[in-house]
């Protein structure tokens, strides 16, 4: 997981993404424990508070769940929380690409050459 300090975007939420992105890729499967908030801490080089909060938004999302004593771990439906959440975002960007294109001029068809040229791109790396 990278963390960018110099982001607009606070830490915890960098953190609460990364596991989102995570849990959607499978790395992380269901029932399956995450790391403590200190050996995370470490991992990323921050405060364990911060961690905290990124476990807490992602609880609260239902993406995972504490077991007293145990730890943290995936929730059931976490993976699809994950996705959900990751469409919802990928629909609000592309809306924001699209009104982009219309407000600089651009019609339908050089905007749809426009988001092949970048999935050719990605498919590429």
């Amino acid at each position: 997981m990278k963390i960018d300090p110099r982001s607009h975007v606070p830490i915890y939420l960098q953190i609460a993404d990364g596991i989102r992105e995570a849990v959607a890729a499978g790395i992380y499967s269901p029932g399956e424990s995450l790391p403590s908030l200190r050996v995370l801490a470490l991992d990323v080089q921050v405060n364990p508070n911060t961690v905290q909060r990124a476990y807490d938004e992602l609880a609260r999302d239902g993406l995972i769940y504490s077991r007293r004593g145990k730890g943290l771990f995936v929730a059931e439906q976490g993976k699809a929380n994950a996705l959900e959440r990751a469409r919802k975002t990928v629909r609000r960007l592309f809306d924001q690409g699209v009104q982009a294109g219309h407000s600089a001029g651009m019609d339908a068809n050089d905007i749809r050459a426009v988001f092949q040229a970048s999935m050719s791109a990605k498919e590429k790396q």
